[in-house]
Parts: C-alpha cells; structure tokens; sequence
C-alpha cells in the first residue's frame, strides 16, 4: 500500500508540474498575443490623437519641422475660428436633415418590402428579389455620373432631396436582404393564428412582425444613419453652394486667403465626426451588431 501510494503521488506531481508548465506557456502566449494587439493599437490610434492635439497648437507650431507630441502653447483658436467663422451650423444641420431623411426611408422601404417578398406571393416576386441581389455586383460610385444626370433632369442639383436621393439604394437593398432572412426565419404559427383572428397584412406586419426585430431595426437605424453622415463623394458632387453642403463636404471650405490652415482643417474634421464618435459610443453594441450583420449578408 505504501509503494502504491507513493506512486501515486509522483504521478500526481508529475501531472501537477505538467499542468503548471502548460499554464506558463498558455499565459506567455497569451502576453505575446496581448502586446502585439495593443501595438496594432497604438498604431492605428496614433493619427487620430495627432490629429486632436494640432487643433490645439498655433499654426507656427503645427508647420515647426520635427515632432512635437503636445502642444507648447495651449489655444482653442483653430475651434474659435470654425465655430464663429464658418456656416458649421448649416453644415450640421444639412448633414441632420439629410442623414435622418435617408435612414428613415431606407428603413421603412426596407420593412415593407422585405415583408412583401418574404411572406407575400406576387407576380414577380422572384425576378424583384434577384434584382436587389443583383444590385451588390455594382459599385455606387460608378453609379455617379447617371445620378448627376437624373439630378439634374429633375432640377435637384444644389438641393436636399438631390443629395438625399441617390443615397437610397446601397443601404436600401442591403436592408431589404436582411429583413427578408429575418421574416422568414418567423415561425408560420403566429402568420396562421393571427389570419384567422382576422388580422390584415399591415397588421401582421406592425403588431406582430416587426416588433419581433426591434433590436434589427434599431442597429439598421443606427448603421444608415451613420454612413449618410459619412458619406462625400456624392454630396461633393451634387452641391456646390455652402448654403446646402453637409458637414463632410463643408470641411473643404474651410480655409482663408493665406491658404491651408492645418489646425483649422483638423479641427472641423474632429467636429465632423464628433456625432459619429458619440453615437457610436453610445449604441456600440448596436453598430457592431449591424455590421455583423452586413458582413453575414456580403459574405
């Protein structure tokens, strides 16, 4: 009993010691992992905290050669500059206007339609879904030059629905697909229970559907809303009067007759995406769970 015994506490060390060493790999592993994503880290911070501190230094000190990682003379004269002498206030409010009226088309075409095409039988139902599956194999941009010309025809050049418009079918499709996957995803047994109570479409869209997705619709709401305010290259394109620019294209007019004032620049580009920062921030499980759910749908 007592060999037994012994034996069975070298193996139990032995076992001991096997597990510990396995820990201190796990967890040198594991230190090497963290470095190199806190490295990656710093690296993909580092513009953006450069970009915040120049808006706080003098423009002698911006254009100095040589790296200065904090400001020798604090100022808030590249923010007082932009907020009292630029029409920044338009800019939001235009950016507002637009970005609000886009999300919420997109989202309410998108729940109609991705109800019709999913629990409705229609001539043309399938040919209509390829078609929206389709739209992903064309790039927007390429789209620009027949959208200026639609715009123009219909006198909407230099105007809010000329910038609004055009925005409505990326975002649009993609929402389409994935309320369409969501609704057909729904048990059949709450559709028949609610036509026999005498339900009508609408009603089983509204009061049974669509309350079901709140949490889709809100992180749809929320990822639309923050790339209509994003986006450039088409309000760049569409207006050329400061009165009707949005914010991100607003930037470009921000300059004086001694040219580029890099603090100046950067200071309303930090303003630009302030919203964007604090939505983000402030419903980020909701914009991450979008953006899985876009990458699902593009995948």
């Amino acid at each position: 009993m007592t060999a037994a015994a012994e034996a069975g506490q070298e193996l139990a060390a032995a076992l001991a010691t096997r597990r510990l060493a396995r820990l201190r790999h796990l967890d040198l592993f594991g230190l090497v992992i963290t470095l190199t994503t806190l490295g990656f880290a710093v690296v993909w911070a580092f513009p953006l905290y450069w970009g915040l501190v120049t808006t706080f230094k003098p423009e002698y000190e911006v254009v100095r050669p040589g790296v200065q990682l904090w400001p020798e003379h604090f100022t808030l004269e590249a923010y007082v500059h932009v907020l009292m002498r630029t029409k920044i206030g338009i800019w939001y409010l235009n950016s507002l206007i637009t970005s609000g009226a886009v999300t919420a088309i997109v989202v309410t075409m998108a729940v109609g339609a991705g109800y019709a095409i999913s629990q409705l039988r229609f001539p043309g139902r399938r040919l209509f879904w390829w078609t929206i599956l389709a739209s992903f194999m064309i790039p927007i941009p390429s789209l620009t030059v027949p959208h200026f010309i639609l715009m123009s025809q219909f006198h909407w050049i230099n105007t809010l629905p000329g910038v609004i418009a055009p925005q409505l079918i990326a975002p649009g499709a993609l929402s389409v697909i994935i309320y369409k996957q969501f609704f057909d995803s729904v048990p059949k047994d709450f559709r028949e229970a609610a036509v026999i109570d005498g339900a009508s479409e609408f009603q089983l869209l509204f009061r049974i559907y669509l309350p079901m997705n709140w949490g889709i619709t809100t992180a749809l709401v929320i990822i639309t809303f923050i790339g209509a305010w994003n986006l450039f290259l088409w309000p760049f394109v569409a207006v050329n009067t400061e009165d009707k620019m949005n914010i991100t294209v607003g930037i470009t007019q921000v300059h004086d007759a001694f040219g580029v004032s890099y603090a100046r620049d950067l200071a309303v580009a930090m303003l630009a995406a302030l919203p964007v920062a604090i939505v983000y921030l402030v419903f980020q499980r909701r914009v991450t769970q979008a953006i899985m759910l876009s990458a699902g749908i593009k995948g």
